[in-house]
Parts: C-alpha cells; structure tokens; sequence
C-alpha cells in the first residue's frame, strides 16, 4: 500500500550549478557547462505552477509528464512504485524528481533521478533514468539506504548504449547524496580497463519563484539547448583526437536488458 507523507514539509525548488566530465581513457578530456534543475515532488506538481513555470503545457519553463516514466503522460508514480516493486524496494511516502525542465518547450535530460522516502523522510531508493540522444531510456533502480557519511554508493552494470566512444562492458559507480541545501552526484565509469570516465553534477539551492526563473533567462539562457550541442560538440572533440568510434547498434541491442515500455528510439522531444 501507497504511503503518504505530510506536504508541509517540502518545497519545490531549483539547484543552480555545474555539470562536469572527464574522460580518463585513451586520453583525458575534460568540460564542464552551467545547469540548472528542477525538484519537484511528484504527487503535488500542479503547486509548482506559476507565471513563467507550467506543467504539462507550453510555457517559459514548464515540466511534462511525457518527458519521463513511461513517457505517455500518465502519472509518474504508479510507474516508479512498479520497478521499485519489480527489484523487491518499499513503495515510497514522497518521491522527488530531479531533472532540467523544458526551456521554451524544449529539454534533453541524460539523467533524471526520481529520490524514493520513507514516511520519516528517510532516502530508501533511488531511480536512475538514463537516457541517450537516439530516443532511448533505461531505469536503474537501487537500495539508496545512505552510509554513516550520509552518501548512498552503488553499482550498476551498464544497460544501454550511450556513448558511441565508451563501450557496454562497464559499470557505473553513483555516489549522491538527498538534496538539501546543496545538490551532489558523482558518476565513475568503470571498465575492464580502470576507470574510464567521471561525471559530476553540483549545485546550490534556489527557490522556485518567477523571480529566480527570470534572472535564471539573463544567467542561463540557452541552459536546455546547451546540453545537447555540448553532448555533440564534445563528440567531435573526441572523434578529431582519434578516439574509437562504435556505431549505435540499433534498436533492437542497444540493451542488455530492459522493459521495452521504458524506451522509445522513434520519440522525439516536442
């Protein structure tokens, strides 16, 4: 049975900061861009409308139902409370989503990160959703119980196919902590060979008022469009220094395993 969790307590909210890569093999190559997120609680979206922030219809900024989940429109957590019952996880009280929102109808979100509580409040599970720029989707779901530094670690074997410079056979390592007044998530890429690539994402707690949406337009104003082109840019970055290329494989294996409900290669973003 569903849990519920007192609304008082939580505020939907922005975290202004950075996303940063860094390539390790077969050379380094680094980047790093300004971003800014969005965290919502899922069962309470339509209180996060205002003058420049709508849901599920065109605006300035705005968040779509679409864009994640089963990405139908439908509500998101029925969706989540499913694969966290597929791997044995506790249907959670709140569960809060992190993810860019739409800047002028448009929003491309390698990773999204749905934050699982329990009735105390407590982290118990958090869902990765991981997407590629072929139209591709895979969750991971995993125990996000924190250690006695408050972080929650784990591991994943790599699912899906995202970089066509990084092969499949590697394991992702998550170290992410709750959000609160600063946002922490640190991705490590590892392969047969060692590490081969570190992601992180930072950032600082931000209301989410009109008034921070706006200097946000003055501060970030090509943040949604950025991603994509840097993802691109970056490649030919790569390709030019002589990394391997390997070609997408396709639709039908560019999974190891994963519900073809959570993937979509013909989708594009509208």
């Amino acid at each position: 049975m569903t849990r519920t969790a007192d609304p008082a307590d939580f505020e939907h909210r922005l975290y202004v900061g950075e996303v940063m890569h860094m390539r390790l093999r077969p050379f380094r190559h680094q980047f790093r861009y300004r971003v800014f997120t969005a965290l919502l609680d899922i069962d309470r979206l339509e209180q996060a409308e205002s003058r420049l922030f709508h849901i599920d219809r065109f605006g300035l900024f705005s968040f779509h139902r679409r864009d994640h989940g089963g990405r139908d429109g439908a509500a998101l957590r029925p969706w989540v409370e499913d694969r966290l019952a597929a791997v044995g996880r506790p249907a959670p009280a709140r569960i809060m989503l992190l993810s860019m929102p739409r800047l002028l109808g448009y929003a491309f979100n390698p990773l999204s990160v749905f934050f699982c509580h329990d009735s105390a409040g407590r982290l118990e599970s958090v869902v990765y959703e991981v997407k590629n720029t072929f139209g591709d989707q895979v969750p991971y779901v995993l125990d996000a119980r924190p250690d006695a530094d408050g972080a929650s670690r784990h591991r994943q074997v790599k699912e899906m196919f995202v970089s066509p410079f990084i092969g499949m056979d590697q394991t992702y390592r998550f170290t992410i902590r709750a959000p609160d007044a600063r946002l922490a998530i640190r991705i490590k890429q590892h392969g047969p060979e060692g590490d081969w690539l570190i992601a992180t994402q930072n950032g600082a707690r931000r209301e989410l008022t009109d008034r921070t949406l706006a200097r946000l337009v003055l501060t970030h104003p090509a943040a949604a469009f950025k991603v994509i082109v840097a993802i691109h840019w970056q490649a030919l970055k790569l390709w030019l220094k002589g990394a391997r290329f390997n070609r997408y494989p396709g639709e039908e294996t560019a999974f190891r395993a994963v519900d073809g409900a959570d993937r979509d290669p013909t989708r594009a973003e509208t």
